[in-house]
């Protein structure tokens, strides 16, 4: 059976590295509004991976044309949520964060520029359990947070402070985790993609009524991320900020 790498090659689509640009065709990027924290992660890794990409905007809402839950988006993701790609070098379509995350990894960054930062066994899985976390755990909790803070019909005041507990201590967890770095990122030794994962949910905690005040590392963090070229242009293209 073919892999993935022999397809593309077989199609004379050349796997990117730093300073591959126009060798292939642009990825779509699917985001739905300004400040979702989803697509944006996708577009860092896209843009630390120097691979092009368009970013395609819908609605909330299911307008058939437009809409998240219209008939048109349903075609690309029947779960009827933002970020999902097209990839036009190999047909692949993605959706869901972690998917679209991994798949851009595996077909994109062969030098391992985003990926786990060492070779052994325990730094794939200290890769994974970290993503994991966000995509379980901190990035949900915040999710809800936001939810019963500020879009709930009714407001739930017990609903929301679970959330903000269950947030905070998912924070608590990235803190010690940021001790071993010093702040300078989640994995020791370098910021890789599960950075990202986590960069665009924590930026939220104002949004979503929580404080940093007592996380310096968290804070440190988040500063030194939002100094990095890909970080910026990401959020310029997904959210024109």
């Amino acid at each position: 059976m073919k892999s993935l790498f022999d397809t593309i090659r077989q199609h004379q689509f050349l796997i990117p590295d730093q300073t591959m640009g126009t060798h292939i065709k642009p990825i779509v990027l699917h985001a739905a509004h300004s400040t979702g924290p989803n697509p944006v992660k996708i577009a860092m890794a896209l843009e630390a991976l120097h691979v092009p990409f368009e970013v395609r905007q819908w609605e909330f809402g299911n307008d058939p044309q437009k809409g998240v839950k219209g008939v048109e988006f349903s075609k690309i993701n029947e779960n009827g949520r933002v970020p999902a790609i097209e990839d036009p070098n190999t047909g692949i379509v993605a959706w869901e964060s972690g998917a679209c995350m991994n798949y851009v990894r595996r077909v994109y960054d062969k030098g391992n520029i985003i990926g786990p930062p060492g070779d052994s066994a325990q730094d794939l899985i200290d890769f994974e359990k970290w993503e994991y976390f966000l995509l379980s755990s901190l990035g949900p909790m915040t999710g809800q947070t936001n939810w019963f803070r500020h879009f709930v019909p009714q407001k739930n005041e017990n609903a929301l402070q679970r959330f903000t507990e269950q947030t905070y201590r998912c924070y608590n967890i990235l803190e010690g985790q940021l001790k071993k770095t010093r702040g300078e990122s989640i994995l020791p030794s370098r910021v890789s993609a599960v950075d990202y994962h986590f960069e665009p949910w924590v930026r939220l905690h104002s949004f979503a009524g929580l404080s940093l005040e007592e996380y310096p590392l968290i804070k440190k963090w988040l500063g030194l991320m939002s100094t990095r070229e890909e970080i910026q242009e990401a959020y310029i293209k997904v959210q024109g900020s």
